[in-house]
């Protein structure tokens, strides 16, 4: 009788494997584990809502790869994984390798991000407007001392994370810039090191995104914080005074005042409903825009709150 129930119970698993013809079962929206590819400016953001993710569904399991940019699209187009978080929609070309493998995919925007312009604390001159910003890209102004109120003599450093970052990728194409040579642009391998090199050196200006420096409730916020300084930008050639100028936190990016503000895309070649898509939804139907607001990012769906009121 032994021997019979050992015989039936091989047969009745290998009945399940052939009709599974032996493929892996696909993942859905709580199991299951998915590569996502993201540009390092989005680290924090994409941190924390894959961890909230986890924390709801203990069997979701998200293996994170930070690229640049382009890299990050690439291997979502190559089927190195499923969603990559972006600050833009694919371009015809891209999308063209997605319609040749019969891939609708989509792009989600989850929120408003910025690129912030920080300086080291001894470095007084805090203002700046986009005008200048141009010169500065173009090659026409070089030095500190060539900005209104500059309070240093010295040449200005650009540094970025990465020669094909998001971050730089943003600003160039914001002032149509198309060569870097004459440039005084020093990169580094993260945006950590951007605001570690900015910290060290009183004549740089660094460019990272917003999301590593604008959590408040994030002791590593403070700490990355430290002796620095946020430029706050005006979009204005001639502003008249401070009201004119902005920073790249909450308000300022949902109300579009920040010039250097930027949508942050999830791209995704998700075929089936599966834990990328339970993930976005998570992100903009759910309590993900909440870790948005907590970040000091502005949620392109506002999270829903009910109040009820009793007389």
């Amino acid at each position: 009788m032994t021997k019979f129930r050992i015989w039936w119970a091989v047969l009745i698993t290998g009945l399940f494997v052939s009709c599974d013809n032996g493929k892996p079962k696909l993942d859905n929206p709580s199991r299951g584990t998915i590569v996502i590819a993201a540009d390092e400016s989005f680290k924090p953001l994409v941190t924390q809502l894959t961890s909230a993710y986890s924390g709801i569904y203990p069997d979701a399991h998200f293996k994170i790869v930070y690229r640049p940019e382009k890299e990050a699209i690439n291997l979502m187009l190559q089927d190195s994984a499923r969603v990559a978080f972006t600050t833009r929609t694919l371009t015809k070309g891209e999308q063209a390798v997605l319609d040749k493998s019969k891939i609708v995919g989509s792009a989600t925007k989850l929120a408003t991000d910025g690129v912030a312009l920080i300086i080291n604390r001894t470095n007084t001159d805090s203002l700046i407007t986009m005008s200048e910003l141009k010169n500065i890209f173009s090659g026409k102004i070089k030095n500190w001392s060539q900005l209104p109120g500059g309070s240093q003599s010295n040449p200005i450093t650009l540094v970025f994370d990465n020669n094909n970052s998001s971050n730089l990728e943003f600003v160039l194409n914001t002032f149509g810039i198309t060569d870097v040579n004459n440039l005084r642009i020093f990169t580094t391998k993260s945006n950590r090191e951007v605001i570690d090199f900015v910290r060290d050196n009183p004549s740089a200006l660094g460019f990272i995104g917003v999301n590593w420096i604008s959590d408040g409730d994030e002791p590593l916020t403070g700490e990355l914080s430290k002796d620095l300084r946020v430029m706050g930008v005006s979009p204005k050639d001639n502003p008249t005074g401070r009201a004119d100028y902005f920073q790249p936190f909450q308000e300022d990016l949902g109300m579009q005042r920040y010039p250097l503000r930027r949508p942050v895309y999830a791209l995704s070649r998700e075929a089936h409903p599966g834990l990328a898509g339970g993930l976005v939804n998570y992100v903009i139907r759910d309590a993900g825009s909440l870790i948005i607001y907590k970040l000091g990012l502005w949620p392109s769906v506002p999270y829903n709150r009910e109040v009820n009121l009793r007389k």
